[in-house]
C-alpha cells in the first residue's frame, strides 16, 4: 500500500478500484470532540480511539451488543473465529475463518493471530503496547496448530478467556504489515485490519477519514466513506447536524436533547454506558495518605444531585464498581454509595486534617460535564471543611505523578465480569497503579489475582465482593455516575449505539434509508 506523509497528512491509496455501486452509498460525516493520535487498536484504548478502530479491525470472537436491549447484549458469536473449544483448564483451541483478506489484500491466517498476541507486540515487558499486559497478563503463549487453527495457552485457569478475545487489545493485525510499519516508531501507527472500513486519510487535529473495504468478509459496507471530524464545541456539532453537514454527532449534553428532537429530520439516541466517571486520589500524597480523608471526600459527594443537575436525572449511580450485565456475578444487594456530610466531617477530624489545600485537576472537554461536575464537587467538599481548588489543564497526563492529587478518569467494563471492570481498571497493569502510581495495594492485588484465575463461580463471587470491599475501604478514588451517552443522528440513518464507546458501522448495524438501504 502506497503512503504519502507530509505536514501531518497521511493519504493511503486504494487497494482496488471501487465498484460501480459505491456512488450509491453515503459519505458519512461524524462530528466528534476529539480524535486519537494512532489507530493501533491495542495502543489507543480510549473512548475516542475505539469508536474508530472498532470498524477497522475484527476480533476472533465478537460480543453481540444487539443481543440485548438498547445495545447492551453480552452474547458471544463467531467473528474471525468460526468456533472455539476448551481443551483443558488452560487451553482454548480456536478455528479460524478461511478466505478472509486484510485491507491490503493479504490473506488472514494463524501467523497473524500468533503475532497479534505475541510478547513482541502485546504481552512482553519490552512490548510497545504495555496495556496489553493488563488484558492478557494471564496468557502464556499462542501456538499455531495449522494455518487455520491456533491454541491459546494460559498460565493459570482463566474463566474469561473467550470474553478477552472479544474485547480490548484483541483486534487482529496483519503481521507483515505491522512489522514493516513499526521500524520507525517501534509500533505501527496505522496498521491494517480485516474490518469493513480502512484508513483513507488522516489529518492531525482535523479529521480521520475511512473508506469502505469491499473485500470485507462480513458483507459489503453500507457507507462509501466515514469521516470523523474533530469539532470541539458542542454547539457547532449540533448546528452541523441540523444543517445537514454532519450525519451523526457525539457527546450531546442532556440539556441539548430537546433542541435536537424538535427538528423533523434529526433525533437523539441515548444509552446509559457500562462506564463510570470516576475520581482518582493520589494515596501517596501527604495530604491524602490517610484513608479517612479520602473516605470523607467520598462521603461528601451528593451523587444524586450531580445526576439531577448535570444529567437531567438520566445518568445512573451504580451500587458499587459493577454493572447489571455481570449477570450472576452482579452483587444486586450491595449498598449504594453513601452521602453523609456529618460522617465526612467526623472522619476529617479523626484524621487530623488541618485545611491543607487539595487540588482537583481536570481537562475542560474530554469528558462530558467534567468541568461543571468538578465545580460542584469542590463546593460539596468545601461544605464539610475541605480546602479544595480547581486546576483546569489541557492534558491532565502531563502532571507529574508526585504533583497529582485528584484527577478525573472513566472506567469501562471491558467484559461483563468484575475482572473486566474493577480489577482490570484498578489492577497492577492499568493507570492508577502503573502509570500514575497513585496506589500500591497488596491485598487488593492478591484477591484480584485469585479472582482472575479461579473457575468456581461461588468462590469467584466471594472474591469479587472482597475486592470491591477493599477498594471502597481504601478509597483510592470513587465512582460518580454512569454517564448518559447521547448521539444526534439523521433520522433516515439506521444505527444503534452500544453501551460502550464502540461505534459499530458493520452492515448489520448501519443502513441508510435515504440511499434506499
Amino acid at each position: 500500500m502506497k503512503a504519502i506523509l507530509s505536514a501531518g497528512l497521511i493519504a493511503l491509496g486504494s487497494v482496488s478500484a471501487m465498484p460501480a455501486f459505491a456512488a450509491d452509498r453515503p459519505d458519512l460525516v461524524i462530528a466528534v470532540a476529539d480524535n486519537p493520535p494512532t489507530l493501533e487498536p491495542a495502543k489507543e484504548l480510549s473512548n475516542v480511539g475505539t469508536r474508530i478502530t472498532y470498524s477497522v479491525f475484527d476480533t476472533l470472537i465478537r460480543r453481540d451488543f444487539l443481543s440485548g436491549e438498547g445495545g447492551s447484549g453480552s452474547k458471544l458469536v463467531p467473528s474471525l473465529a468460526t468456533s472455539w473449544k476448551r481443551i483443558d483448564d488452560k487451553t482454548l483451541e480456536v478455528s479460524l475463518r478461511q478466505g478472509v483478506k486484510f485491507q491490503n489484500g493479504a490473506d488472514f491466517n494463524a501467523d497473524d493471530v500468533v503475532f497479534t498476541f505475541s510478547p513482541e507486540r502485546l504481552t512482553g515487558k519490552e512490548s510497545p503496547l504495555p496495556q496489553g499486559r493488563a488484558y492478557f497478563g494471564v496468557l502464556d503463549h499462542v501456538e499455531k496448530v495449522d494455518d487455520h487453527t491456533v491454541r491459546f495457552v494460559t498460565k493459570a485457569p482463566d474463566p474469561l478467556l473467550e470474553q478477552r478475545l472479544a474485547s480490548w487489545a484483541s483486534w487482529i493485525v496483519d503481521k507483515d504489515d505491522w512489522l514493516a510499519k513499526a521500524k520507525d516508531k517501534g509500533y505501527a501507527q496505522f496498521p491494517v485490519g480485516t474490518g469493513p472500513y480502512m484508513l483513507d486519510e488522516y489529518r492531525a487535529d482535523q479529521y480521520i477519514r475511512l473508506k469502505a473495504f469491499d473485500g470485507y468478509w462480513g458483507g459489503t459496507p453500507t457507507a462509501s466513506t466515514v469521516t470523523f471530524k474533530k469539532v470541539q464545541e458542542p454547539a457547532a456539532r449540533i448546528a452541523g447536524l441540523v444543517s445537514g453537514e454532519f450525519d451523526i454527532v457525539t457527546n450531546v449534553a442532556p440539556d441539548q436533547i430537546a433542541q435536537i428532537d424538535s427538528y423533523g429530520d434529526v433525533e437523539t439516541r441515548s444509552v446509559v454506558l457500562a462506564n463510570s466517571h470516576v475520581l482518582v486520589y493520589n494515596t501517596h500524597n501527604p495530604v491524602l495518605e490517610d484513608k479517612r480523608v479520602r473516605q470523607a471526600m467520598n462521603l461528601a459527594i451528593d451523587r444524586k444531585l450531580l445526576v439531577d443537575a448535570l444529567w437531567d436525572g438520566k445518568a445512573v449511580v451504580p451500587n458499587g464498581h459493577q454493572y447489571p450485565e455481570y449477570g450472576d456475578m452482579y452483587q444486586a444487594d450491595r449498598p449504594d454509595f453513601a452521602y453523609d456530610p456529618e460522617k465526612a466531617k467526623q472522619l476529617l477530624a479523626e484524621a487530623g486534617y488541618k485545611g491543607e489545600t487539595i487540588v482537583y485537576s481536570t481537562e475542560p472537554n474530554y469528558y462530558l460535564n467534567a468541568l461543571p461536575a468538578a465545580q460542584a464537587i469542590l463546593e460539596m467538599w468545601k461544605a464539610v471543611g475541605i480546602n479544595a481548588t480547581l486546576n483546569v489543564v489541557e492534558d491532565v497526563d502531563t502532571i507529574p505523578n508526585d504533583q497529582l492529587m485528584v484527577r478525573n478518569w472513566s472506567n469501562s467494563t471491558r467484559y461483563p465480569d468484575p475482572v473486566g471492570g474493577l480489577w482490570n481498571t484498578w489492577g497492577p497493569f492499568n493507570s492508577a497503579q502503573k502509570t500514575w502510581q497513585s496506589w500500591s495495594p497488596t491485598t487488593f492485588n492478591e484477591v484480584g489475582g485469585k479472582l482472575e484465575t479461579t473457575l468456581d463461580h461461588d468462590t469467584r463471587y466471594k472474591l469479587a465482593v472482597q475486592l470491591m470491599d477493599i477498594w471502597e475501604d481504601e478509597a483510592p478514588g470513587t465512582i460518580l455516575y454512569q454517564p448518559l451517552e447521547t448521539y444526534g443522528a439523521r433520522k433516515s440513518l439506521k444505527w444503534q449505539p452500544y453501551t460502550f464507546y464502540y461505534m459499530d458501522l458493520r452492515p448489520y448495524n448501519l443502513k441508510d434509508e435515504a440511499h434506499g438501504q
